[in-house]
């Protein structure tokens, strides 16, 4: 397993995103960028990378904050997370950003890219895919379903995968339908799993305070993972 940093800037800020593939597979294979949760890149997407490289995949833990910058409370978090959602086309040309500096990489099948995201990072992959970025497909975790106010009629060319929990407070109901009418609308390829009696982050093992709404769900959190790998194999055929 190979293990490398890969910098990129876009707006005047440096980037930093770490790349794992499988050194014994000599052909360019596809990549799926990981798009992080408010806190910025973690261990937690260095590990679904390093994850996914084991699989064939080049894993490609994404950073949206710039170089280094990562939250340490619900408070950091959120003041990071906040000015991005404030302004989705920064957030927009930074993702986009990611994905061109993914495209350079020797290891990489350019035609075969695909992104996830959780929480914070599902939103960014679906505004990836709101933008017509040329990407295979795009799945969120537990993400927020929001459309932004700076595209009226997303052209969206990848397929789209929803993993999403019915009981997500930061994702209710009316935010699940509305999306997929937005989905319906843009002429999308979609598809919605929800996981009934699931919270927000129910992949994070760490996630414990239901008075938040942050509970991590095992089963829920085997159920989507089996149903990406699937959704990959089919996007990245």
């Amino acid at each position: 397993m190979i293990e490398q940093s890969l910098e990129y800037e876009t707006g005047g800020v440096t980037f930093e995103a770490r790349v794992c593939w499988d050194d014994d597979l000599s052909a360019p294979r596809p990549a799926v960028l990981i798009s992080h949760a408010w806190g910025g890149r973690s261990d937690f997407e260095n590990g679904k990378a390093k994850a996914l490289a084991s699989l064939g995949y080049v894993g490609i833990a994404i950073d949206l904050y710039g170089k280094g910058v990562l939250g340490t409370s619900r408070e950091e978090n959120a003041g990071l997370m906040q000015p991005l959602l404030d302004d989705r086309g920064l957030l927009q040309n930074r993702i986009a950003a990611a994905l061109t500096a993914a495209r350079t990489l020797e290891a990489v099948d350019a035609s075969r890219v695909s992104a996830i995201g959780f929480c914070f990072g599902g939103l960014c992959v679906l505004d990836l895919a709101r933008c017509g970025a040329d990407v295979n497909g795009v799945a969120s975790f537990h993400g927020l379903l929001g459309a932004p106010a700076n595209i009226s009629e997303p052209r969206i060319e990848a397929k789209v995968l929803i993993l999403h929990g019915h009981d997500d407070p930061m994702a209710p109901v009316e935010d699940v339908i509305n999306i997929e009418k937005e989905m319906t609308g843009a002429g999308a390829d979609w598809q919605i799993h929800v996981y009934g009696n699931t919270m927000h982050s129910f992949t994070n093992p760490n996630a414990n305070d239901p008075d938040f709404g942050t509970v991590y769900d095992e089963s829920a959190d085997r159920r989507s993972w089996r149903t990406l790998l699937g959704f990959l194999e089919e996007v990245s055929s």
